[in-house]
């Protein structure tokens, strides 16, 4: 088998292979954890009741609001990417950096697995499977490259629903940046607390847009998300819709 620190990524065929040969991925090799921490978990398996929901966007949302180390592997351009997420390190182990990966952008991206890592994270007090430094890369640009290019469309299930926002942070304070007029929508976002209609309304952008946008900036901690301001309140139904929903049955 081969190490997971090999820079060569495996093809879907040979993971595969490999998964209905002993049961897992193959990475995950500590020989520690067997499971995932139980609150992270019930909240994948919460995703997997839900298939629309179970998606790499929302599994690394998962891992974020738990602060959970997670190994990932992602199936983009018949290539199996692991990506170990460390949220408390702020940090991501692959053996290639997954903004590299050929094909056209990562629309296409689906999770194969998640699984208890199969390396430390820098620092770790234990030297054992502290892989090659190289291979450890910031997390935020991740998070914020899969939120704007990845396959989810829709906003994640957490901060769904009615309710208001607000960007608590510059995107270049994180090193981050958007193209178009997601820049300007997420420095407007700084200065005002709207609904996510008014976010799709803005010039330049879209529900889709609005949504990435928003998605991007709760992976990467900086979106307020409020169900008590005005900005909140559920959109009123106009007349026609009223009257219509009063109609007998016929």
């Amino acid at each position: 088998m081969r190490d997971f620190d090999d820079s060569t990524l495996w093809r879907i065929s040979g993971f595969n292979r490999v998964r209905l040969e002993t049961g897992s991925s193959g990475f995950a090799r500590l020989g520690l954890a067997t499971v995932l921490p139980t609150t992270l978990l019930a909240d994948l398996r919460r995703l997997d009741a839900d298939p629309a929901a179970s998606d790499v966007l929302e599994v690394l949302a998962a891992c974020m609001r738990h602060r959970e180390a997670a190994l990932l592997c992602i199936q983009h351009d018949g290539l199996v990417w692991p990506i170990t997420v460390f949220p408390v390190q702020q940090v991501y182990h692959s053996p290639r950096a997954l903004r590299a990966a050929p094909g056209d952008g990562l629309a296409q991206a689906t999770l194969l697995t998640a699984e208890p890592p199969g390396v430390r994270p820098p620092g770790h007090w234990m030297h054992e499977r502290i892989a090659n430094a190289d291979h450890y890369r910031p997390l935020l640009p991740l998070l914020w490259l899969l939120a704007l290019q990845g396959p989810r469309t829709a906003l994640l299930a957490e901060i769904a629903g009615t309710a208001a926002y607000r960007a608590t942070r510059r995107l270049a304070d994180d090193g981050l940046a958007a193209p178009g007029a997601l820049s300007s929508a997420a420095e407007r976002l700084r200065r005002e607390t709207v609904s996510m209609k008014a976010i799709a309304g803005w010039p330049g952008m879209s529900p889709e847009r609005a949504s990435r946008l928003l998605n991007g900036l709760y992976l990467v901690s900086a979106l307020l998300v409020t169900r008590a301001h005005p900005a909140a309140r559920a959109e009123p139904r106009s007349l026609r819709d009223r009257l219509g929903s009063n109609k007998p049955p016929r």
